[in-house]
């Protein structure tokens, strides 16, 4: 009998959380618990913060306008440090939390020849990916022509508004091209392999494929030593996981606020006199990004994940309102990994790689836009791309998918590149300035969304039952 009781007793002290605290943050975020906390679950209460975010960002401009002393003020002063606080937080623990789960996450898959099974499949999965979303943005850029639907009397008022802040772009590519004078192969080695961790740490954005390229490095080192010299460092990592994931719990609770003050900044700010003036531009991306997340992706999800597409949508809510409300895949990324490993059931060694590796290389979404936006003001300018040059966009743009910062806005250096390389004046990237930071929320929801079914598809392919122990949402 007392051995009963102790068993039970130990059955009982496993259902029990350590404390209320730790019950409410786990189980508002996992929403799926014996013992939920009461009240509304967090996915929902982000979904609330964004309808009334753009509610009362339309309202606003609307009634006040856009350029409103007292609407600016509220905006400096006020919804854009909360927006920007929300922000900084993520991208805090984005370093320590991507360096410990690929070193985790390469050390639990311990064998190099799986590994680089992995790494081929989910390479080949975005390259694929990529180049058909590329191809969709082209060909309904081609289609519709949205370049040639802008009359001249739109497009010099959005230059004048938009010109000081393009120039300033501008001016910097420019400065950044000329002081890259290294031939193609150098560039790739200066891209990808770091001269010093720490420096590539230390700047105002962390070069993430740096950090990648060196936690690779090291979880490939692991898997080669004994396990009684490699398990202490193994350790620490994973308890440094671990506590990134604690704050990431703490941070999410400040979501929904945050997630309202940043749709209230752009749509106070713009309206929809801006969205109607580039109708025909923001429609053709639009177009193509809802295309490629609700018919390619399904397709992906259904025969290459074994996913029900409805399913797998509801179960990464969460992940897809935290992608649209930041527009950038390096803050998203930490929510991605949880409700993948959680409500998918992608095992953390497979979810670790292949989701922080794809948050800087498997940007289909900004593929797809930097190629509507080249062809758009081909268009606006009067130059008729050849067949040759549009096969020159796609290539370049996948390659742009891989290599553009996952950060708000990261793609424009990238476009002003792909300009002048074809001889158009990159100061007409003024006319797209105004609405980038909302195709930005859509492109960055495709983006991050094509990480995770890069993820299904690659454990799936390695034999993994997906969802047999995830939680039900």
């Amino acid at each position: 009998m007392a051995e009963n009781n102790e068993e039970n007793s130990e059955q009982n002290d496993d259902v029990i959380p350590e404390d209320a605290y730790s019950q409410e943050l786990g189980t508002d975020l996992d929403d799926d618990t014996p013992d939920k906390p009461k009240g509304i679950a967090l996915h929902t209460k982000i979904l609330i913060g964004l309808l009334i975010g753009v509610a009362a960002g339309l309202a606003v401009n609307v009634y006040l306008g856009g350029e409103n002393p007292n609407v600016t003020w509220v905006v400096e002063n006020f919804t854009r440090p909360i927006g920007q606080l929300f922000l900084n937080l993520l991208l805090m623990i984005v370093v320590p939390l991507v360096f410990s789960s690929l070193v985790v996450g390469v050390a639990g898959i311990g064998d190099i020849r799986k590994l680089g099974r992995i790494g081929a499949k989910s390479f080949g999965y975005t390259l694929v990916i990529s180049a058909i979303s590329v191809i969709i943005g082209l060909t309904l850029a081609n289609t519709i022509r949205p370049g040639e639907r802008v009359d001249a009397e739109t497009r010099t008022k959005l230059e004048a508004k938009y010109k000081s802040s393009a120039a300033d772009r501008v001016e910097s590519q420019k400065k950044a091209d000329e002081a890259a004078t290294d031939t193609p192969l150098m560039s790739v080695v200066k891209t990808i392999v770091p001269k010093s961790v720490f420096y590539s740490i230390s700047g105002e954005n962390p070069n993430m494929l740096h950090i990648m390229f060196f936690a690779l490095i090291v979880g490939i080192a692991i898997t080669l030593l004994p396990t009684p010299v490699s398990a202490p460092f193994v350790g620490f990592n994973e308890g440094l996981f671990a506590i990134t994931a604690k704050i990431i719990d703490i941070i999410m609770k400040f979501a929904p606020y945050a997630v309202a003050c940043l749709l209230f900044n752009n749509i106070a700010l713009f309206g929809l006199d801006l969205l109607k003036s580039l109708f025909w531009f923001v429609f053709t991306v639009l177009l193509g990004l809802g295309f490629h997340f609700f018919v390619i992706y399904s397709i992906s999800i259904k025969f290459l994940s074994k996913i029900n597409p409805i399913d797998f949508f509801r179960r990464v809510w969460t992940v897809i309102v935290t992608a649209f409300s930041t527009s950038s895949s390096n803050a998203t990324l930490p929510t991605a990994l949880r409700i993948s490993e959680e409500n998918l059931g992608v095992p953390k060694e497979i979810n670790s790689f292949v989701l922080t590796v794809g948050a800087t290389a498997n940007q289909n979404g900004t593929a797809l836009y930097e190629g509507v936006t080249v062809l758009f003001i081909a268009q606006l300018a009067g130059f008729d791309l050849s067949i040759g040059q549009q096969l020159m966009i796609v290539y370049l743009a996948i390659l742009g998918g891989i290599g553009t910062a996952g950060v708000p806005s990261g793609s424009i250096p990238f476009i002003i590149g792909i300009l002048a390389m074809i001889g158009i004046d990159p100061a007409l990237i003024a006319i797209i300035l105004g609405v980038d930071r909302i195709l930005d929320m859509c492109r960055t929801t495709l983006n991050v969304v094509g990480d995770i079914t890069a993820a299904t598809f690659v454990a799936r392919s390695e034999g993994f039952a997906l969802l047999r122990n995830a939680k039900n949402p």
